[in-house]
């Protein structure tokens, strides 16, 4: 079975709406709704915005100022709505036997 109808078949098995449902395999989510993928995008949008601040003249001050510190906020904030929009995660091996 290839990779995209796993996701697939993982992401219609939804009765709770969640926005991120846990990995098939590992530890985390994975986005399975408009909701979840708009909100993953806008956290690598607001990375990549910070990262994008440095120049070759930035100092250590400079990247705790412009990256560390409001990319430490935006992951807090986006984990937050993981652990709220999201399944419980756990460790788990391929899919669950019901």
């Amino acid at each position: 079975m290839n990779i995209f109808k796993r996701y697939i078949d993982n992401s219609k098995d939804n009765p709770k709406g969640l926005w991120f449902k846990r990995k098939t395999y590992g530890w985390g989510w994975t986005p399975v709704t408009l909701e979840g993928w708009v909100i993953t995008f806008v956290y690598i949008f607001l990375l990549i915005l910070f990262v994008s601040q440095f120049n070759a003249t930035s100092t250590v001050i400079d990247a705790i100022v412009l990256f560390f510190l409001p990319g430490s906020i935006i992951t807090g904030i986006f984990f937050y709505i993981l652990y709220k929009k999201g399944e419980k995660p756990r460790w788990q091996w391929g899919k669950r036997k019901k």
